[in-house]
Formats: structure tokens, sequence, C-alpha cells
């Protein structure tokens, strides 16, 4: 496993990670998440990133039973959760101080710990001034909570909003982004963001690297029973992979196979490996209903050295939508 500086602090995380989302607590109970966990550990992934929201405080519940079983030593993990969504009465959503207290102290309880690594605000709050924002995580972290905070789909401005706070302030700044990221989803990334990596030395810990499954190539043929699209709740990924940018999207996947192929590997270590290329990702979350997706998107390190300059030159042939690059925000 290669491991990344989160940002331009002196944390390492793996390359590859494993996420919570949809899966833990939801689509899979304890005993899978025991398999994936185990074996993304095995294969020297020291990240594992959750949310309150996920599957309801449930998927925070079954990591924890899970890292409670297996006993491995704390200091050689990174921990993260999100805040944003954690219940239906008025003061258990958002990013207000309450929430941001409560909230931790619900989650740690969950995953019975004493903190979180990495602390990320799961989405701006419109309603709660940056600055009361701030204030709270660097509280949080004050109180040994969490070690570190950082922000999930903030626009470039607010990330500087938020930066320009903490240093008036004296206070830790937002280190790292959680954006999604992936083949059809760049332009925040790579452009919007691109002058946060330049002056900031942003961290990102990206997500749905596989475009929820599109990817993969599973979707070419409809949507299998079974899959992320059909379980309750997700119902609006059914439009994401039957409307014409879907449609567009899947012609440029069997343009991709080929390139797949000739290097060995599946569609999904491909989508994977591409987004390793790129210097400004700190780390790949993955996710996992079953044993052998760990077993194969671990698999997609030893595949990003295979891209090579030409090879990403015929990728971005096919794929046609490399983002402008942002000025920078001075």
């Amino acid at each position: 496993m290669e491991y990344r500086y989160l940002g331009r602090s002196g944390l390492q995380v793996s390359a590859l990670s494993l996420g919570a989302w949809v899966t833990f607590g939801g689509q899979v109970g304890e005993e899978t998440a025991l398999e994936c966990m185990t074996a993304a550990h095995d294969a020297g992934v020291n990240f594992f990133d959750n949310a309150e929201a996920y599957a309801h405080g449930n998927a925070e519940t079954v990591m924890g039973n899970v890292l409670k079983k297996v006993g491995w030593k704390r200091s050689g993990l990174v921990i993260s959760t999100k805040l944003f969504w954690g219940g239906r009465t008025p003061n258990q959503t958002g990013l207000s101080r309450k929430h941001i207290i409560e909230g931790t102290q619900a989650s740690l309880a969950r995953l019975q710990l004493d903190y979180v690594d990495l602390l990320f605000c799961h989405r701006p709050d419109i309603y709660t001034p940056i600055e009361e924002t701030v204030r709270a995580m660097n509280f949080v972290i004050d109180q040994g909570w969490a070690f570190y905070w950082g922000t999930s789909e903030w626009s470039a401005a607010l990330i500087m909003e938020a930066h320009a706070i903490a240093h008036q302030l004296n206070l830790m700044p937002p280190l790292m982004e959680q954006p999604q990221y992936n083949m059809f989803n760049r332009q925040r990334f790579e452009g919007e963001y691109a002058p946060l990596f330049r002056e900031l030395g942003l961290g990102t810990t990206i997500w749905s690297p596989l475009a929820s499954g599109l990817l993969t190539g599973k979707y070419n043929n409809g949507i299998p029973e079974g899959t992320r699209a059909t379980l309750p709740g997700y119902e609006w990924l059914v439009d994401e992979f039957t409307g014409d940018e879907a449609k567009r999207n899947m012609e440029k996947i069997k343009q991709l196979s080929p390139i797949a192929e000739e290097i060995g590997c599946s569609l999904a270590q491909f989508a994977l490996a591409w987004c390793l290329k790129n210097p400004n990702v700190s780390t790949v979350i993955t996710g996992a209903s079953r044993l052998s997706q760990v077993v194969e998107n671990m698999k997609a390190v030893e595949f990003a050295e295979q891209l090579t300059p030409t090879v990403m030159e015929r990728i971005e042939a096919i794929l046609a939508n490399k983002p402008e690059v942002e000025p920078d925000h001075r």
C-alpha cells in the first residue's frame, strides 16, 4: 500500500481507504463489515471513513463494534466521521456550535472511541455563520475529540473564507475536503479547487471514485437486481444510470474497456488507478458490499504506475471533459 500525506499536515493516510456509505448498517451487517474492514486492513488500509448520517447512525455503530472486536492498535488507524444530518429535530442538523459538540459526542459514543482523527463538516450550512463553525470545530479539537477538521462538498470560496477566519482568530483552519471525484465528475476538483491546492495545500479524501458503480461497467446493459440503485432511498440513482448523460458516459466506458484489458485490470481497478494518478488526491475512499470487492479494489494501487503519460492521453481523448483551471483567489 502507498501512503500519502494529508495536505500539508504530517498525517499519512493510505492511498486507498474504505468508507461506510450505503453499505454499513444498511446494505450489509456487522459480519460482512468485519470481513471487508479486515481485508482492507490486511491490504494496508489505515483510513476508515464514516458519518453520523450513514444509515441514521447505524454505520458508526457497526464500525465501532468491528473496531472493538478486532482490537487493532488505535494509533495505527485514521478514523473519520462527518457532521450535518444528525436527526430530525431542528438542532440535530447543521453546523451550529450546539450540533457540532453534541453530534461529535454522539458519534464517538456510537463508534466507541475517545476521538476521531478527522472530523468533517458534511455540507456547508447557509444558516450558521462560518465563524461559529470554525470556533466550534476548534473547541472539539481542543477537547481532544478530533485531531483535524475539514469540509465536504464546500465551494472553494467558502473554504477560503473559513481559512481566513481561522487565521484571523489564530485557530486551526480546515485541513481537508471530501469531494466527489471520478472520471465523469472533475470540474470542482480539477478546476475550482486548483487554487486551493496551490495556495493552501488542501488535503482530499475523495468519494464515489467509481461514479456510484457506473465506472465498473455493470450498468451498461440495465440496472441489475441487488445493486445500489435498487436499494430503498437510492431511487435517484436510476435517473443517473438511465439519462442521456449516462448513456453518453456508458459509450465512453465501452471505449475505455480495451485499455483496461491491455493493462490487465478490471474497469473498477482502472477507474481507481486513474484517481490515484492525480497528485492532489490524498486518499481514494472505496466502498464494498462484499469481501471480493475489497480484494479487487485494493489491487488498483498496483495498476496506477501502468497509467503512463501515453495511456493517460488516450484516456483523456475518450473522456473529453478536462476542466478549465480556476485562477488564483489572491
